[in-house]
Order: structure tokens, then C-alpha cells, then sequence
């Protein structure tokens, strides 16, 4: 049992609810932290038991307040002030709403105004000393909700509960052509063919992979649609309507491009549903259209 009362970025604090359990079970198998961040918890003794350090071998007894300090030093990313809209904040993660033609992560090619200097520069004005960390990424010209984690144990969490499909994602698209059925699921392994290609196909050798659509509006030789992932693969959902005949639109890679109706793949990352990495908490977070979506919405009626 976490106590609330006690968390701060830096302190994650439990209450053992266990008998015959070792530290480092609880740390392992209930707290959810790596064998990695273990040995350095181990090697630093950044872990107490009712403020006493022990080692992970030794056993605990139920009602034990464990303590792990999580100590680390900033990533080296220039902050900029980039009025990022900002969601949500706790001890754990930031909810951003990305902009479209933002870049996640610095790249050789964009190595300043991306969401990482974005957040930098936020929690540099909070004086607040973390290591931020992505647990989702959205492509360049993908608008919409993207989850930063302040610490280790945060990312490492809700990327589990990602890959165990724990973590509800929801977009919304509009593609061309009108899509006759109201739902349907695209199941279809996607590949990376060559190497040194960005580009996925749909391919038996592929990785599984899994879409759900559900039709929100049809529109004039278009239709706009909620998707569901139950996979998280590179360009899924870009991929998997290419793949029925239903390209995004604005979509250069595998779309329908007409400069006149939108200047990006209209593609918006509109829902997250998870639960706080620390608390469990049920959270729920929903990012509005953006503007030259709607605008599109608008022309093709």
C-alpha cells in the first residue's frame, strides 16, 4: 500500500501487505522496479526499511515502510519555453497534448523546439530536479496525448501495462473514401521490408498486430474514425488503413495527399486511459480535435 501523504517525485514510500516476502521481492514482484534499478539501489543504498538500510535478501515483515529514494540527474536537453499544453502533473508523469510538426524526442534533424525541451523548460520553472522519459511517442505530423515519466519506475510501470494492454488508446482519423461497415478490426501482421526504409507493409512475417475502427462520421468521399490499438506497432494505424483501401488523408507515406485540405496526416491521438503507475489510480485524459482537423472536418461535409 502506498501512502499518499508521503509522496513527493524523488520518495516512492510502501507499506508491506506480505508475510514471509524479502525485500527484494517486494521491490520486484509489488513495487515493479527492474533487476537493474535493483543493483543500483543495492550498490547506493537508495532503499530503506523503516529507515534502516538491509539488504534485498533479508526478509520483511507485514507493515514494514519501505523507502526508495530515486536520485538522478537531469537529461542534458535545452529547455525552451514552447507553451506546451499541459494536462496534467503529479509526482509520476505529465500528460502533454502535442501540438502537430512537434518532434517527441531531440534528432540529429531536430535537436531544439521538441516536446523534450518543452517539458524541460516546464519543470525547470517548477525547480523540479527529474529525468524525464517518454512512454508513448506520436510521429511528427501526429497530434495529441503523449505520457512523460518523471522517474524509472513511472516509465518502467506504464510501458508494462502497455505491452500487457493495459493502457486503453484511442485516436481519431479521417481517411479517404467512405467506409461502409460501422466497425470492424484489422487484424494483419505488419513488416519493415528494408532496412534502411521508414516505411511498413502488411506482411505474414510481420509482427501481429491489431486495429479497431468504429465509423463516427461519413463525410463527402470520406469518413472520420475512432481507432482502438491493441498493439503499438511503428505507423499501425497508418499502415492498417493503407492496407483496407482507407488511407488517412495528408498522409505522405501511405495516404492520400491534397495540400488544399490539410498539410499533415490527419491523425490525433484523442484518448488515454490508465492507471497511476504509483497509486493505481483509474486516469482518463482526452485532447479536443485540433484546429485544422476540424477545418477538414468542415471542407469535406
Amino acid at each position: 500500500m502506498f501512502r499518499k501523504e508521503d509522496q513527493k517525485y524523488n520518495i516512492i514510500s510502501y507499506i508491506n501487505e506480505d508475510e514471509n516476502l524479502t525485500l527484494k521481492e517486494v521491490l520486484l514482484d509489488k513495487l515493479n522496479f527492474s533487476v537493474r534499478s535493483l543493483s543500483k539501489m543495492k550498490r547506493y543504498k537508495t532503499v530503506k526499511v523503516n529507515n534502516e538500510y538491509i539488504r534485498p535478501g533479508d526478509k520483511i515483515n507485514k507493515g514494514d515502510l519501505i523507502e526508495v529514494k530515486i536520485e538522478e540527474d537531469m537529461a542534458d536537453f535545452k529547455p525552451q519555453d514552447l507553451k506546451l499544453p499541459i494536462l496534467y502533473d503529479d509526482f509520476d508523469i505529465i500528460m502533454v497534448n502535442k501540438p502537430p510538426f512537434m518532434v517527441v524526442h531531440p534528432t540529429k534533424s531536430h535537436f531544439e523546439n521538441t516536446i523534450a525541451n518543452g517539458v524541460t523548460h516546464y519543470v525547470v520553472e517548477k525547480s523540479e530536479n527529474v529525468k524525464i522519459r517518454f512512454v508513448n511517442r506520436l510521429d511528427m505530423n501526429t497530434s495529441g496525448l503523449v505520457i512523460v515519466a518523471k522517474n524509472p519506475y513511472a516509465q518502467f510501470v506504464l510501458s508494462s501495462d502497455m505491452k500487457e494492454d493495459k493502457v486503453e488508446k484511442m485516436y481519431i482519423a479521417v481517411v479517404k473514401g467512405v467506409v461502409k461497415e460501422d466497425f470492424g478490426t484489422i487484424n494483419e501482421p505488419i513488416y519493415r521490408s528494408e532496412d534502411d526504409s521508414i516505411k511498413r507493409i502488411v506482411h505474414e512475417e510481420g509482427q501481429p498486430s491489431v486495429t479497431h475502427f468504429e465509423v463516427v462520421q461519413r463525410l463527402k468521399d470520406s469518413t472520420v474514425l475512432k481507432l482502438k490499438l491493441e498493439t503499438g506497432r511503428t505507423h499501425q494505424i497508418r499502415v492498417h488503413l493503407n492496407h483496407i483501401g482507407h488511407g488517412i488523408i495528408g498522409d505522405e507515406l501511405y495516404g492520400y495527399v491534397d495540400e488544399n485540405l490539410i498539410n499533415r496526416q490527419a491523425l490525433h491521438a484523442f484518448s488515454l486511459k490508465f492507471k497511476q503507475p504509483r497509486t493505481r489510480e483509474d486516469l482518463e485524459f482526452k485532447a479536443p480535435l485540433p484546429k485544422d482537423m476540424e477545418e477538414l472536418i468542415e471542407k469535406l461535409k
